[in-house]
């Protein structure tokens, strides 16, 4: 199967960069983009705040009165003073255009998740190196052609994309490989996890859980137990599991479906008979997506300890009916039932079919 290469685009300090790039006498200094502080007596919080400031204390959703406060302590060390600008998302969406009609040359499938940040599938470059290569030249023509920056991420998935994007900034490029995601993830903070805020992190705290590495010790039962549906949810993203396709890639590339049986099971007929269930749904959704075929079948399992595999098929004659997509499914999954590709007879928990190469 071919292997899933995303990039995670983050424009740097982005508010704050693109009133600096418009205004020359605010270079050097720290800048402030939010609610008017009225000398220390505004309401409202701060939008963002250049690299500068950051080194004030000063940061996004910080009070405004805070922020001015620092301001002040600042120039009072003999610091410069921090320079307040009201937000301007006329100027800011018209930047935004510009860089990401420079990203969505590197990729036919962009989803822009933000005014600052988006994915890119770079899965048909086929290589993490050839993506490396597109991705630091994609940084250098934002450069050029927008004057801003913006740090990347490149990763298996979605989750891990965005996290890699975090991790060197300014300016940065991060590379995570798939066989070195829990690597990776084990000395970050647990607040490094999209959806761990500050009331979770505290009571992850009291279990004396401070980082990933320690995450990754708790069972999904105990984070269940604990956190309810987010439990779950926090053992995947601990270990780096993220499924979400981009917007866009299922109908464009492929369709397909997934279940999470109920109870862990080591039955062959039961798993046969629920892909065989699936196929007719595939092919229905294929057909109401105007497609006549399909030249690729990708079976997904997941057993009970959550190691998860990825088998394919692709054949050079187009596939059209549910037989042909059963019988394919029958094949990719037979193996993890015989010993070859499960010696130690792992129950399964997941399994998931699909179809690509669409005509």
């Amino acid at each position: 199967m071919e292997r899933r290469i995303i990039a995670h685009i983050d424009l740097d300090a982005f508010f704050a960069s693109v009133e600096e790039r418009n205004n020359p006498y605010l270079k050097g200094l720290p800048v402030v983009i939010g609610s008017d502080p009225e000398g220390g007596h505004g309401r409202g919080v701060v939008s963002t705040a250049n690299y500068k400031a950051r080194t004030y204390g000063i940061h996004s959703a910080l009070p405004i009165v805070k922020a001015w406060v620092l301001s002040e302590e600042a120039r009072k060390r003999g610091e410069q003073a921090c320079a307040f600008i009201t937000p301007s998302m006329g100027r800011y969406s018209e930047a935004s255009l510009e860089v990401f009609n420079v990203v969505s040359k590197y990729s036919p499938t962009l989803m822009q998740t933000g005014i600052d940040e988006g994915c890119i599938d770079l899965s048909h470059l086929k290589t993490f190196k050839k993506a490396i290569e597109q991705m630091e030249k994609m940084k250098r023509e934002i450069k050029k052609k927008v004057k801003l920056s913006c740090s990347v991420g490149i990763a298996p998935n979605r989750l891990m994309a965005k996290i890699a994007s975090d991790f060197q900034k300014p300016n940065g490029l991060t590379v995570v490989l798939a066989n070195g995601v829990e690597k990776f993830l084990r000395p970050l903070s647990i607040r490094s996890l999209p959806g761990i805020g500050p009331k979770a992190e505290m009571k992850l705290n009291r279990l004396n859980v401070r980082t990933i590495e320690d995450l990754q010790k708790l069972s999904w039962q105990e984070l269940e137990e604990g956190f309810g549906k987010q439990g779950f949810s926090m053992y995947e993203k601990a270990r780096g599991i993220d499924e979400r396709l981009l917007q866009g890639e299922v109908a464009n590339k492929s369709i397909g479906k997934h279940e999470t049986f109920s109870e862990d099971t080591n039955n062959l007929n039961f798993v046969l008979q629920r892909l065989s269930g699936m196929t007719d749904g595939i092919i229905k959704s294929m057909e109401k997506k105007k497609f006549s075929g399909f030249n690729t079948v990708v079976l997904t399992i997941r057993f009970s300890d959550f190691t998860t595999f990825s088998r394919s098929i692709t054949t050079k004659e187009i596939m059209k009916f549910p037989k042909d997509l059963e019988m394919k499914a029958v094949k990719l999954v037979l193996p993890f039932f015989e010993g070859v590709s499960n010696p130690d007879g792992k129950a399964v928990r997941l399994v998931g079919l699909r179809i690509e190469k669409l005509t």
